[in-house]
């Protein structure tokens, strides 16, 4: 169409909202606060949501055993094939699921890095059924933004942080992306507008 502007979305400078040790501290209280919950270690399984929830979940474990002297097994949880916007184009990005134990009659905890729509761990869950029944399902994630869309709510959380729907919130972690950080992105457009 002639004369019509092309409006190209790209991230604003990002802001640093938490470095590596306050995000030590999350876990290490997320840890803490796991075991006044649940008591014992035995019958737990830590399953992390790939990608980034993986990682955590190997924190959580380390940060238990240091006060327990035991830790908790440790899952690792491939949900593209059970996400409600799952395409074709989902299924190069999938990656293994490993779940070393049994999860009947075990407390499954998800591990993830954010929390956002809730549709991710809405797919972590069914996703877990086709494993076994647990004795319980729990949310354990570093970061809540807000914007529900899906009635799930975190039973442990590092840090509530609020944002608005044109705002992203991206954690980085050592093993993944090479150093520790929890960052607030906002998109706009080429002319400084906010995109929506």
């Amino acid at each position: 169409m002639v004369g019509a502007k092309i409006m190209i979305a790209r991230d604003a400078p990002s802001k640093k909202l938490f470095d590596g040790n306050q995000i030590n501290r999350m876990v290490s209280r997320i840890a803490h606060e796991i075991l006044e919950r649940n008591l014992e270690v035995e019958n737990m399984v830590l399953a992390g949501l790939h990608t980034r929830g993986v990682p955590l979940a190997k924190r959580l474990a380390q940060s238990i055993k240091q006060f327990e002297s035991k830790a908790p097994e440790v899952a690792f949880l491939d949900i593209s094939m059970y996400r409600d916007d799952f395409d074709d184009e989902s299924k190069s990005y999938a990656k293994p699921t490993l779940i070393p134990v049994t999860i009947n009659n075990a407390v499954v905890i998800l591990v993830d890095d954010v929390l956002y729509t809730g549709r991710s761990i809405r797919a972590a869950m069914d996703a877990l059924t086709d494993f076994g029944r647990p004795k319980a399902i729990q949310l354990a994630v570093l970061v809540d933004r807000g914007h529900r869309e899906i009635p799930i709510r975190p039973d442990y959380v590092g840090k509530n942080i609020p944002t608005g729907r044109k705002e992203k919130i991206r954690v980085k972690l050592l093993e993944i992306d090479g150093e520790d950080e929890i960052l607030l992105t906002t998109n706009i457009n080429s002319n400084g507008s906010v995109h929506g």
